[in-house]
């Protein structure tokens, strides 16, 4: 060990994620249901899957250009035209990243310098705070309040800037609320970032997934906002291709040509057969996506009511994602805790509200991109574990 040895500065407050050490642990435990990782538990469609083999067999797996291979910028830049009627240039307006957590952690690190404040979801995604701290920026929370169904507004963020704020991340849907921002309540967001001159970051990972009369809309098609907003979108959900690792930012060249230099210097470039996977789920057939939102809308109803039916729990319906974001304020105990009792004596991982922030603590984050049956003997197991609780 090196004498004297002391962490890099920039790492103080950051802890090891919750959500990754519940994981690992379950991996060790015969008979475990997990309702705690954000991972859809299909496969991605054949076609997708053909394509990558496809590319393995051509030898495609050497150095890939550092922005995304030509193809799949294109076919980027095709959906989103086809979605929302945005034009970005695919030369220099579309990056391909190692997910969206990349494209996070790029998108801060090349806009913020040390000290700037960045507003940011609480709870909310629990890479966040991370990247913002690792980028030497202050996160200031914006607290997203069950009594609000977990919705941010104009009023409460405007609050909250200072002549240090910088930056504002949004996320709708939302992990790990299942909340969905409505057309006026991003308009007000909007407005609100044009007048004080504030970079966007919209997390859209979730945004083929919303339910109900709940609508999806990108925040570049506000008025002002194409300039100031970084788009981050991910293939992770939407296709099942969380280990494949292809996500990607748009955004204008003055934003994206920084985040592509940071790229260039830490990963090189994506895999080559994993964007050629994603070409194929663009360019292919949508049936696939659809019917897996229409399976995660059965099992959401399911784990809604069937969580209310259980003393302790209280939780609404939400509109996007694949998360229930349950209030457990009548177990007295802290989520963290609450947890490690549902693991140790129902054998289900759930993940504690504390995970993604302050505003989180009290609630208890539950998946439903888990099979149908397995949900259903977790919260019998659970029924019975929290008896004895209260």
């Amino acid at each position: 060990m090196v004498k004297h040895f002391k962490t890099a500065s920039r790492l103080r407050g950051i802890s090891p994620s919750d959500i990754r050490r519940l994981f690992s642990l379950a991996q060790g435990i015969p008979g475990v249901i997990s309702l705690g990782i954000g991972e859809p538990d299909f496969v991605p469609p054949p076609h997708v899957r053909d394509a990558a083999k496809q590319a393995f067999d051509e030898g495609k797996t050497h150095y890939m250009h550092t922005a995304g291979i030509p193809e799949l910028r294109v076919a980027l830049m095709k959906k989103t035209k086809r979605d929302y009627g945005l034009s970005y240039d695919p030369e220099s307006e579309v990056l391909v990243t190692i997910g969206g957590t990349e494209a996070i952690f790029l998108a801060l690190l090349t806009v913020i310098n040390p000290g700037d404040e960045v507003l940011v979801p609480d709870p909310g995604f629990v890479c966040y705070r991370p990247s913002i701290l690792m980028s030497e920026g202050v996160p200031v929370s914006m607290p997203l309040l069950e009594e609000n169904s977990f919705t941010l507004n104009a009023e409460t963020v405007m609050s909250l800037i200072t002549k240090k704020s910088r930056v504002i991340i949004i996320n709708s849907p939302n992990n790990p609320t299942g909340s969905v921002l409505s057309h006026d309540d991003l308009a007000g967001l909007a407005k609100l970032a044009v007048e004080h001159d504030l970079i966007v970051i919209s997390d859209e990972v979730y945004e083929k997934m919303t339910y109900d009369d709940a609508k999806h809309y990108c925040l570049p098609t506000f008025p002002g906002m194409r300039e100031r907003t970084i788009v981050v979108n991910s293939f992770s959900k939407t296709y099942a291709m969380t280990g494949l690792r292809v996500g990607y930012a748009l955004g204008p060249k003055e934003l994206i040509a920084p985040m592509m230099l940071a790229h260039q210097f830490t990963t090189a470039c994506v895999s080559g057969p994993a964007q050629y996977a994603a070409i194929s789920a663009l360019e292919g057939p949508q049936n696939c996506v659809r019917d897996m939102v229409q399976e995660f809308k059965r099992r959401r109803r399911f784990l809604h009511a069937r969580l209310n039916e259980i003393e302790g729990f209280r939780c609404g319906l939400p509109k996007g994602a694949f998360y229930i974001f349950s209030n457990i304020q009548e177990f007295e105990m802290p989520s963290k805790k609450f947890a490690a009792h549902l693991l140790n004596r129902a054998k289900v991982v759930t993940v504690p509200g504390s995970s993604f922030g302050e505003c989180g603590e009290g609630y208890l984050r539950f998946s439903y991109a888990t099979a149908h049956e397995k949900i259903e003997e977790a919260l019998d197991r659970i029924e019975k574990a929290v008896k004895g609780f209260r």
